[in-house]
């Protein structure tokens, strides 16, 4: 048997997506927040979280609008992410520092979607669970935009070719080699 150490209760849940979550306030004030804690919930109603920080500038946006679009991010978009990340809103425009656009998505009124990332999922808050160092908002999917740059002919998405990045244990990666596909292990 190979030989473990036991570390104290903590997070070792990896790889994770590295995803921009984009915000507004009701006067119009913008901001982007880098969360890697974020998942699926359900898929009816579709549904996602995000956990924040209360302490965070985008923390009261986000519980005062009730709402929040996560946009994925790429290869190309890591730099942004990262730094985004690392930034306050309160200090800085993350946007136009990254030169990243803020547009309006299809159904939020105060969440601009990042038009750079290749999917922008905006959700409307439902819930939000005060759950110790970070709090979770869980969010009903409002909306989901993609780019038409990875349409296939035949109404296809290509999801996994657009250079999406994961975070593992503080470092960035991409995707790598496909190895299956959902139900090859039991395909005859």
């Amino acid at each position: 048997m190979e030989k473990k150490q036991v570390w104290k209760p903590g997070n070792m849940l990896y790889p994770v997506p590295a995803v921009m979550v984009s915000c507004g306030d009701k006067e119009g004030k913008k901001n982007i927040i880098t969360v890697a804690w974020t998942g699926t919930v359900c898929s009816d109603p579709a549904m996602v979280s995000i956990s924040v920080r209360p302490e965070r500038y985008s923390y009261n946006i986000i519980r005062e609008s009730g709402e929040f679009v996560i946009n994925l991010t790429t290869k190309e978009l890591t730099y942004a992410t990262d730094w985004c990340g690392v930034k306050s809103g309160r200090d800085v425009d993350k946007f136009a520092a990254m030169n990243l656009t803020a547009a309006s998505g299809a159904a939020l009124q105060y969440a601009p979607i990042i038009e750079e990332s290749p999917v922008n999922i905006e959700c409307r808050v439902t819930e939000r669970l005060e759950l110790g160092s970070h709090h979770m908002f869980l969010g009903e999917i409002a909306a989901v935009l993609v780019s038409e740059r990875y349409m296939q002919d035949s109404g296809k998405f290509e999801l996994n070719d657009t250079g999406l990045v994961t975070y593992s244990h503080g470092e960035y990666f991409t995707l790598g080699e496909k190895i299956g596909r959902f139900g090859y292990s039991v395909k005859k």
